[in-house]
């Protein structure tokens, strides 16, 4: 029998909701075999991030040569990379080993406010990162840091999606959780050809922290799995819409999702349509 691997390259959540921690849960529950290369510990709960310990660039690329050495994945994500010397680092290790189902995960601003990437990390990540990417995934803040492109419309998030594309991405999905309307959330997927939107009904909530390391994650899992792209959207989709759907009611601020609950709903409609 044949396991799919996916490796996550980010940083620990000791809240459990984000980061390295989200990633394994969602692959799991997903069937595939999750590792992990950590990048910086953060102390954070879901009131915030009360603070972020890096590791240096050497240490996040000897973890990632121990897996290139002998659990070659089949995709790979990344999330928080903190610093240029960190995303250099990585983008050296992902070209050396030809992985090539990558998902970039730009991550740089927790729930909370708290910065997670340096600003010097961002050029960093246009030069390096995004070129070696199969998918970026940037909400609509990050997009627009990227881009320098106020997104405030569905052109807006084209032409976003447009100048990330031209920067080596080959599909870029941007996010709609900081869309204005209040009923939808409309993901923007372009693959250098054509545009697809991926829509949900919007839940009126607080607790969401780690929607987008899970969404990342589980579009990782698909491609690790054999899936194209629109294919690992469209699951990743339904596998974030139902942990949102479904929150866990802990903690006392922005509170994570439930990385079980797809995997639960499927097992329920499998035994009910027996």
């Amino acid at each position: 029998m044949r396991v799919n691997k996916a490796l996550t390259i980010a940083g620990s959540d000791s809240g459990g909701g984000a980061g390295i921690q989200a990633d394994l849960k969602t692959f799991q529950e997903l069937g595939v075999f999750g590792m992990s290369a950590l990048t910086a510990v953060t102390a954070q709960n879901t009131q915030g991030v009360q603070g972020v310990y890096p590791m240096t660039a050497e240490a996040v690329a000897s973890q990632i040569q121990s897996i290139g050495e002998d659990l070659r994945p089949d995709a790979v994500k990344t999330g928080m990379l903190f610093s240029a010397e960190i995303i250099e680092s990585v983008s050296k290790k992902i070209a050396k080993y030809g992985w090539k189902n990558i998902v970039t995960d730009p991550v740089m601003i927790a729930k909370g406010g708290a910065s997670l990437l340096q600003n010097e990390a961002i050029a960093a990540m246009k030069k390096h990162l995004i070129p070696l990417s199969m998918v970026i995934t940037p909400n609509i803040p990050e997009a627009e840091v990227l881009t320098d492109i106020r997104i405030r419309s569905l052109d807006d998030k084209k032409q976003a999606a447009v100048e990330l594309h031209k920067l080596g991405a080959r599909n870029v999905i941007i996010k709609g959780g900081h869309d204005e309307g209040k009923d939808i959330a409309a993901d923007l997927l372009f693959d250098g050809g054509s545009f697809s939107e991926f829509k949900s009904k919007r839940i009126q909530t607080a607790n969401t922290h780690g929607t987008g390391c899970t969404f990342s994650a589980a579009i990782t899992a698909g491609l690790a799995d054999g899936l194209s792209v629109q294919q690992a959207v469209d699951r990743a989709k339904q596998f974030i819409q139902a942990a949102i759907e479904h929150d866990l009611g802990i903690g006392s601020g922005h509170g994570p999702t439930n990385h079980w609950a797809y995997s639960k709903m499927k097992k329920e409609s499998f035994v009910h349509g027996s």
